[in-house]
C-alpha cells in the first residue's frame, strides 16, 4: 500500500471539502426548489378544496331556489360563496 505524503493530504482533503460545500449548496438549492413545489401544490389543493365545497354550498341552494320557484313562491334566497352573500332572485 502506497502512503500519501503530507501535501497529498492536505490535497486530498481540500478537494474534498470543497466537493462537500459544492453538494451542501446543490442540495440546498433542490431542497428549496422541492419544498416550494410542495407548498404551491398544497396551497393550491387548499384553494381546489374550497372552491369543491362552496360549489356544493351553491349547487344546494340552487336546489332549494328551484324548489321554491316551482312552489311560485316569489321571495328570494340568499346564497354565500365564500362568506360573500349572494341574492339568488326568482
Amino acid at each position: 500500500m502506497t502512503a500519501l505524503s503530507l501535501e497529498s493530504a492536505k490535497t486530498i482533503a481540500i478537494v474534498v471539502v470543497l466537493a462537500f460545500l459544492a453538494f451542501a449548496v446543490i442540495s440546498a438549492w433542490v431542497i428549496k426548489n422541492i419544498t416550494t413545489k410542495l407548498i404551491v401544490v398544497a396551497l393550491m389543493a387548499a384553494i381546489a378544496l374550497g372552491v369543491w365545497t362552496q360549489r356544493t354550498s351553491l349547487q344546494d341552494c340552487a336546489t332549494k331556489a328551484k324548489e321554491q320557484a316551482e312552489a311560485l313562491d316569489t321571495t328570494a334566497i340568499t346564497c354565500t360563496f365564500f362568506g360573500t352573500e349572494v341574492e339568488v332572485g326568482t
